[in-house]
């Protein structure tokens, strides 16, 4: 099994920044794909960035230029810094992971963090 736990929410007013942090732990042979995802009240959830293990990385268009994801292999982390943050951007982010634990690939998700963006 694979553990992921977010830190880094918070309050900030419109225009502010964030850092979200994600660690995965337990019995992790090996992790490909990371990525965070967002949903706010009465939306379904939605994917915001996805970074492989060898660097690469994708956005959402909606996030694009305001998002930068990064992620340390050794540690098994991802972050995500958000700046330039809008009232929509208000949601429950969850961190996700696609690992391979104990023979078996499968997603991981954490239990989420929320960020609040006051106008």
């Amino acid at each position: 099994q694979v553990q992921l736990v977010e830190s880094g929410g918070g309050l900030v007013q419109a225009g502010g920044s964030l850092r979200l942090s994600c660690a995965a732990s337990g019995s992790i042979f090996s992790i490909s794909t990371m990525g965070w995802y967002r949903q706010a009240p009465g939306k379904q959830r939605e994917f915001l960035a996805g970074i492989l293990n060898d660097g690469r990385t994708n956005y959402a268009d909606s996030v694009k230029g305001r998002f930068t994801i990064s992620r340390d292999n050794a540690k098994n982390t991802v972050d995500l810094r958000m700046n330039s943050l809008k009232p929509e951007d208000t949601a429950v982010y969850y961190c996700n992971a696609a690992a391979i634990s104990r023979g078996s690939r499968r997603q991981y998700w954490g239990q989420g963090t929320q960020v609040t963006v006051a106008s």
